[in-house]
């Protein structure tokens, strides 16, 4: 293989690398109804998991969240569930 592709090859390897997603620690689904659900960890705040709804609302071309409740899970992982409305 050449210099140049070996370079160019590389160049790419580097430019997919930089723009893939970091783990996120919640958990983010959309339900049926239409509505955003957020499973939070157990260190994260309220306002933590509404912006990770916005970021999904805005997916769906929306610009804010409602919440619409939150509850308590048995999940060790994620102790909570905020559920919210896209507007």
């Amino acid at each position: 293989m050449k210099a140049s592709n070996k370079a160019l090859l590389i160049g790419v390897l580097i430019g997919l690398t930089a723009c893939s997603t970091s783990v996120s620690k919640f958990g983010v689904y959309q339900q049926s109804d239409g509505t955003i659900g957020v499973h939070a960890p157990k260190d994260a705040k309220e306002n933590e998991a509404q912006e990770v709804a916005l970021e999904e609302c805005k997916k769906l071309g929306k610009r804010t969240v409602m919440i619409l409740e939150s509850r308590k899970t048995v999940n060790d992982r994620f102790p909570i569930t905020y559920i919210y409305a896209c507007r």
